[in-house]
């Protein structure tokens, strides 16, 4: 396994020589006397066509699946350009028909059943899993935004002031001059400690 990440080939494909020997799989390099710095021969075994086409048929399989995701996600796109635009809307208090909305829903739950009947393996299902996730966002904001449409709009908005008086004092507290001297405080100073052990 370390062979394969610091080269690429598969495990069931390398071939480890070792003082001119094969070692098979489930023997231990250490106990075949593989020590630091030593020098291990790997070679590539060759595959047989037969072993080779299910993976040329799965990496098509994979390709198919991240098309049908594109045409999806392209939809999604313009999808999001009409909710973006009632998002625009709602929030500059423009009352949208809830027949927008219902509409924008149905839309977009159809791209979500031809994401869940696209079967994808490896990196296709990754990308379908994004996309999925991003149509449920977008249905989200949908109901927010359907809720915030459903709230009465209030033209009548109170507008508060808020003012600040400010205190001084006399006697130099909270100012960075000293009290004049002579001034009277109201603190005694002592030099009585009390000691802790």
């Amino acid at each position: 396994m370390i062979i394969e990440q610091r080269t690429g080939l598969e495990c069931g494909r390398q071939k480890l020589l070792f003082r001119g020997k094969e070692k098979e799989d489930g023997e231990y390099l250490h106990d075949a006397g593989v020590k630091d710095n030593a020098k291990i021969l790997v070679l590539e075994e060759p595959v047989s066509a037969e072993k080779e086409l299910p993976e040329v048929e799965d990496k098509e399989e994979i390709l198919k699946a991240l098309r049908a995701i594109d045409e999806v996600r392209a939809e999604v796109d313009m999808l999001a350009g009409r909710v973006s635009a009632l998002e625009v809307a709602i929030n500059c208090g423009t009352k949208v028909a809830e027949k927008e909305f219902v509409v924008s829903a149905e839309l977009l739950m159809r791209q979500l059943l031809k994401l869940d009947m696209i079967e994808a393996e490896g990196e296709a299902r990754v990308q379908r899993k994004a996309e999925v996730r991003r149509i449920q966002n977008f249905h989200e904001l949908l109901d927010n935004l359907k809720a915030t449409n459903a709230k009465p709009v209030n033209t009548n908005v109170n507008v508060a002031t808020v003012t600040t008086d400010w205190e001084t004092f006399d006697s130099g507290m909270g100012s960075l001059t000293p009290p004049p001297p002579g001034t009277s405080s109201s603190t005694a100073i002592t030099e009585e400690w009390e000691r802790f052990d």
